[in-house]
């Protein structure tokens, strides 16, 4: 459920003509930057976005020009890390594209129910952003009442949910929301698993002991080795080149149960490989083609 992309230029940003100039080859390098750490592409139309989100940098580290930041960023790894974090936004809401979770409602939980008590039960939320998106999943599959999770105790159950930013990695284990941030969630499954407090509203320890929030670089190596029966990865590889998302949909698809389904955002699409081993089953929802 997150949005991996350019964030959008803080309404109390200084005037970009009181800070030093982005030319063209800085923006080249930082772009080389996002390509190679995090297989982002920088269009030339990102530049004033690019300039916005990382004038805030450099008065961080009293910079007087983009020239002395890509050579910070070239040498310093947490800083290139937070670069990286700060051209990145997250934008998902709880039950966000709900045909999703209707499907998986309706196709999936019953064939979890039905399995043997001792087969572990994996979920992976790939670009969770704050967290909505892995409690979402994670109510559906609880229910809507107390009485109706009693099917999950006892049994090896986990969601897994990352992000390539640990701000947002760090929100999701805190699952603490505002009033407004819960409203889509549908009142049975509000009344049963969140807990109202002060802020506004946290997510219950029934929901919470079922999720594990790491951060991750989906283009690095995945320390996982149990195959998933569902992977949501939505509207994350939107701003991907063809190559990168062609190699990363070829890895969700190998990371998937031989019965499980792969869940993509509205303007995403399979490529290459994937699509070769994949059937639609629904809008955005995927299945190995040798599953009937």
């Amino acid at each position: 459920m997150s949005t991996l992309g350019l964030a959008q230029p803080p309404s109390d940003l200084l005037a970009i003509d009181a800070m030093p100039v982005l030319g063209d080859a800085e923006f080249a390098a930082l772009a080389r930057i996002m390509q190679s750490d995090a297989r982002i592409h920088l269009a030339p139309a990102k530049k004033t976005l690019v300039h916005s989100r990382l004038s805030r940098r450099l008065r961080e580290h009293r910079l007087d020009s983009f020239r002395a930041y890509v050579a910070l960023v070239e040498h310093d790894a947490e800083e290139r890390r937070l670069m990286v974090t700060a051209l990145t936004t997250n934008h998902t809401h709880f039950f966000r594209e709900n045909h999703h979770f209707e499907h998986f409602r309706a196709n999936l939980l019953p064939r979890l129910q039905a399995r043997p008590a001792n087969r572990p039960i994996r979920i992976w939320s790939a670009g969770c952003s704050s967290g909505e998106e892995v409690y979402s999943i994670a109510m559906t599959l609880l229910g809507p009442t107390v009485g109706e999770s009693r099917w999950t105790q006892g049994r090896d159950i986990k969601l897994l949910a990352t992000d390539l930013s640990q701000p947002v990695v760090e929100a999701t284990r805190d699952g603490c929301y505002t009033a407004s941030a819960v409203e889509p969630i549908p009142e049975g499954y509000r009344k049963a698993w969140l807990v109202k407090d002060e802020a506004g509203y946290r997510v219950g320890d029934a929901v919470r002991r079922l999720v594990t929030a790491r951060v991750l670089n989906l283009f690095e190596p995945w320390p996982m080795t149990h195959k998933y029966d569902a992977i949501f990865c939505r509207n994350v590889m939107i701003y991907f080149g063809d190559d990168a998302k062609a190699e990363l949909e070829a890895r969700l698809v190998d990371q998937l149960a031989p019965d499980g389904f792969l869940y993509i955002g509205h303007s995403d699409r399979l490529i290459g490989i994937a699509a070769e081993r994949m059937r639609g089953c629904g809008q955005t929802i995927y299945k190995p083609r040798d599953v009937a």
